[in-house]
């Protein structure tokens, strides 16, 4: 090696220590800075932040401490320190109740259907939007499709009834033609189907959101080459877009498993009567009944704290399945 050579590579070395010490000597102040002072730098983000805190801390966490009704005879006059402690009698009330087998089972089959049928709708719609090429008419049918979510589920019941009722639009246009009609609303067979249709047209749209933000992160350059390798679109869904979105796949099933038995209050709250308990319950519209009509408070929180226990088992499932799948799921190991 030259002496220029060397006198480079002596100055390179200088130059890279000078940094790494200038480094250090800036790390050095924040690695000493105190907690009272990162709360002085970091106020308007903590005083952002502490909204949402407080509405986490007071109807999350602190509505946990209501779990205790579940073991207790609760009378609201008497409160949670005046009523009766019954250990686990709610809970041998509730196994051995009917209604609550028959309110699970309407849970789990009408969650099952949203799982197979409205999980992969946003998905598909997403695909669709991102595949359209003119912005203006990519943001008019984004527009269009995320209208729904901002509706009351009492106006959507409302529509349906409308276009689907007896003396519905459909009916209508079916009697003109002389083809007789079809009994949807307030149809106990048709409840189920019905009750998926509706959360799709009123969610998917706004679903997507998220999905079109991660198709926007799959590297247009792997397009390209799959392309000029002859793969057709359903080679580059199944071998570039699908892989590129997986982490995110991943981590909405397994945040939908832990909502599997919360399918919702009011859609079903304002169609029970129309087909009946029998078809119509679930467990959110049965702890409402067993708490408020028929003032079984205790009963009522065993139901619930039913429902929260098996959403956490799962959670706890589906993220250890994830973790086997190489991906990160909702948290690490």
């Amino acid at each position: 090696m030259s002496a220029i050579d060397a006198k480079r590579s002596s100055d390179v070395g200088r130059r890279t220590d000078a940094a790494g010490d200038l480094g250090e000597q800036r790390a050095a102040p924040r690695a000493r800075m105190g907690h009272r002072q990162r709360i002085r730098r970091d106020r308007i983000l903590l005083l952002l932040m502490a909204p949402g805190v407080a509405y986490f801390l007071v109807f999350h966490y602190g509505a946990l401490f209501g779990n205790t009704l579940a073991f207790l005879d609760y009378v609201p006059f008497l409160g949670i320190a005046g009523s009766e402690w019954v250990g686990s009698a709610n809970f041998q009330q509730m196994f051995g109740d009917p209604d609550f087998w028959n309110a699970v089972r309407n849970t789990v089959l009408i969650a099952g259907l949203q799982l197979v049928f409205f999980f992969p709708a946003p998905l598909a719609l997403a695909l669709l939007l991102h595949s359209l090429v003119g912005p203006v008419v990519k943001r008019f049918v984004q527009s269009v499709v995320y209208l729904p979510h901002f509706l009351s589920w009492v106006i959507v019941v409302a529509l349906f009834q409308h276009m689907l009722g007896g003396a519905g639009v459909v009916n209508g246009w079916l009697g003109d033609l002389g083809l007789g009609s079809i009994h949807v609303i307030g149809n106990p067979d048709a409840y189920r189907p019905l009750v998926v249709a509706q959360v799709i047209w009123k969610e998917c749209g706004w679903a997507t959101i998220i999905f079109l933000a991660a198709l926007s992160q799959v590297d247009e350059q792997q397009y390209e080459a799959s392309a000029l390798d002859g793969a057709g679109w359903w080679r580059r869904l199944w071998h570039v877009t699908l892989p590129g979105i997986r982490p995110v796949l991943v981590l909405l099933l397994v945040l939908r498993l832990g909502e599997f038995l919360d399918v919702g209050f009011e859609q079903f709250f304002l169609q029970r009567q129309a087909v009946g308990p029998e078809a119509g319950e679930v467990l959110d519209t049965f702890v409402y009944f067993t708490g408020f009509a028929s003032g079984e408070f205790g009963y009522a929180a065993a139901a619930g704290l039913f429902k929260g226990l098996i959403g956490v088992a799962l959670v706890y499932t589906a993220n250890k399945v994830a973790h086997r799948l190489g991906e990160q799921g909702v948290y690490q190991r």
